[in-house]
């Protein structure tokens, strides 16, 4: 089924005062090429300021720029999820592996948001998944529950636990990775998150629970991973910036970097994209004061099956 398509809204900055139209498009969604970007200007679904626009012309700042993308066939995604935790403040769901937590990348409508406020209208997301990403999602229903906690998200006040599959066998039992993380290159969407010197300063701490031979390979180890910070896929660039990147992982790999960066390395498909899956992460825990009762909450999400045999 079609949904019902979307406009993507942006305000021209002062950096691209005086571009081309086209180029600009096809420089600021590069998912296209400039003769793709030309059809749609075309086909009328660009405005420039409100008025259609054709390509030719050059970009002001200030300008509002809007593309209204026709309604689309979306990816297939679970549409189902498991409730945790519900009173009427806050909700957490248990998200499954495959759907996204907010719309982008191609989802609009096939997204955990979408599914709880069919529900729930008035819950948001205080965090999101990655869309491979298993567990505790938590929502806030109330302006006053989501104020506290987006102000103690990254805060000791709120314990954060995920369970990982990763390769290579830990010579240690624990971890403090203090890998910063910042903006690299990739070769089709310009830049992604990564292990960076000059990145924001991030930190984990990584327990072993389990290490796993496997005659086949160089071996796995289960961590659990605490959060002291929340950068962009920071588990999957921490685990990896240590020799342990996440089993099945399409994007990171040995050193915190994309694929495609690391040296020595030729892809035969194409390079790994944020959003694709393969990997095993669950975010297990979660514990943190209730932001209007004080009460203490301690939520737990199941491993996954399929995870557990990897064990």
């Amino acid at each position: 089924m079609l949904n019902g398509g979307y406009a993507y809204t942006t305000i021209i900055s002062s950096k691209y005062h005086g571009q081309a139209l086209l180029s600009h498009l096809a420089s600021l969604y590069p998912h296209s090429t400039s003769q793709a970007w030309q059809q749609k200007l075309n086909n009328g679904e660009v405005t420039l300021n409100g008025v259609t626009a054709n390509g030719s012309e050059s970009v002001t700042v200030g300008q509002t720029l809007v593309w209204n993308r026709p309604p689309w066939m979306e990816p297939d995604a679970p549409q189902h999820f498991e409730v945790l935790f519900e009173d009427p403040h806050l909700l957490a769901v248990n998200k499954p592996s495959g759907l996204p937590t907010l719309p982008g990348g191609g989802f609009m409508e096939n997204t955990l948001l979408r599914l709880v406020q069919k529900q729930t209208p008035n819950a948001n997301p205080v965090h999101r998944l990655g869309r491979a990403t298993t567990g505790i999602v938590l929502f806030a229903k109330t302006a006053q529950a989501a104020a506290h906690l987006f102000a103690n998200w990254n805060t000791p006040k709120i314990q954060k636990i995920y369970r990982a599959l990763a390769q290579n066998i830990a010579q240690n039992d624990a971890y403090e990775i203090l890998t910063p993380i910042g903006l690299v290159p990739h070769p089709l969407i310009g830049s992604v998150w990564a292990a960076s010197p000059s990145g924001k300063p991030s930190k984990s701490l990584a327990k072993v629970i389990s290490r796993g031979v496997d005659p086949t390979s160089t071996g796995t180890t289960i961590f659990d991973i605490s959060l002291h910070s929340g950068r962009p896929h920071q588990i999957r660039i921490h685990l990896a910036s240590i020799g342990h990147p996440l089993v099945g992982d399409p994007l990171y790999g040995l050193t915190g970097l994309p694929l495609e960066n690391l040296p020595g390395l030729s892809l035969q498909t194409r390079p790994g994209l944020p959003g694709d899956g393969g990997y095993f992460l669950h975010a297990q825990y979660l514990k943190f004061d209730h932001p209007i009762t004080g009460e203490q909450i301690n939520l737990e999400a199941d491993v996954p099956s399929e995870f557990s045999l990897r064990e």
